[in-house]
């Protein structure tokens, strides 16, 4: 449980066992709980049911990813499908949710193909994430392996994803392009690129499912060289600010966004607490931000300056073994 008043959370306790759960995502009504299955030879995605009086969680059924190395997923805002995406196999899927909450086999599927620049990294398709638009027309994925954010057009009624006539957006060679957020009036989107520690900024046509880039900025210090890979990219739910996560650097960075243009400012960076952070999100009454450190096995709260963005230590800090998503439920 998060205080809202002082940002302090309870204790954690186990509230289901599985397989290396890497990220999390709950269904809209909140009734649902999906995890992905990080690791081996074939990707699964289990459904539970929560028990909003306790938080434990009852498994329902688990189904098959549609690939390898599943990392992340989402959910259309009508709450029909699942949509995942799977790193190893380089591909995205799309998985029916029954009105009980369990899900259906796979019925859309998109392979990546190609390459870039990263020999080690970049050797053939690496989907690492996908989401879906505002209206739950179109799912964009971002391919780390590809330097493309592959954009589809969803129909959440028959679950399929196809090919937009556009195709795709294509990122600086190199960059690696990792996580994506909407800005909440639907007319920007950003995407937070790995390899090169970078945030992308783009206009948003949501007639045409286009993407268009208008700016990109280092997650980094300048006078920093040491080796860092970013991870999580969040929009504040006020749409003022934006946040990304440096691993290597370990920090949070904090940028003010132009409200006309979608463009962004460096304001700073906060280190406190923070190493590795894998994942972060900020509660939705926007007050606070939670940061995963894989690194150190700790969630660490801070408090958000609504006025400037910067994020203020609590001193709240719970001990936790390299966690990797955080999700809020609602009471």
């Amino acid at each position: 449980m998060l205080d809202l008043e002082t940002g302090k959370l309870s204790n954690p306790k186990l509230v289901a066992d599985t397989r290396n759960p890497s990220f999390l995502e709950i269904h809209p009504d909140g009734k649902y709980l999906y995890a992905v299955g990080e690791g081996g030879d074939t990707g699964s995605v289990t459904a539970y049911t929560i028990d909003r009086n306790t938080g434990f969680l009852k498994f329902l059924n688990q189904q098959l990813s549609g690939g390898r190395g599943p990392c992340h997923l989402s959910i259309d805002f009508a709450g029909k499908n699942l949509l995942v995406a799977n790193y190893s196999s380089g591909n995205v899927s799309v998985i029916p949710i029954s009105e009980d909450g369990r899900l259906r086999k796979p019925t859309g599927f998109a392979q990546h193909t190609g390459s870039s620049i990263n020999p080690e990294r970049q050797d053939k398709p690496h989907a690492h994430s996908i989401n879906v638009s505002p209206d739950s027309r179109y799912a964009f994925a971002a391919d780390l392996g590809i330097d493309k954010i592959m954009i589809y057009a969803l129909d959440i009624d028959k679950g399929t994803i196809v090919s937009n006539k556009l195709g795709f957006v294509k990122l600086t060679p190199g960059a690696g392009p990792r996580h994506f957020s909407f800005h909440p009036n639907g007319k920007y989107a950003y995407v937070i690129n790995e390899l090169s520690s970078t945030v992308t900024a783009f206009s948003y046509d949501s007639s045409m499912g286009s993407l268009s880039e208008i700016q990109t900025i280092t997650t980094l210090p300048d006078q920093f060289n040491e080796f860092n890979k970013c991870a999580e990219v969040r929009v504040h739910p006020n749409g003022n600010f934006l946040y990304g996560s440096n691993r290597g650097h370990d920090s949070i960075v904090i940028y003010r966004i132009d409200p006309v243009k979608g463009t962004l400012t460096f304001i700073g960076h906060e280190t406190t607490d923070i190493k590795t952070p894998r994942n972060f999100n900020i509660d939705p009454t926007g007050n606070f931000c939670l940061v995963a450190n894989q690194g150190s096995d700790s969630v660490v709260v801070f408090r958000i300056d609504l006025g400037t963005g910067m994020l203020d230590p609590t001193g709240h800090t719970i001990t936790l073994g390299k966690p990797v998503c955080v999700r809020f439920l609602q009471p």
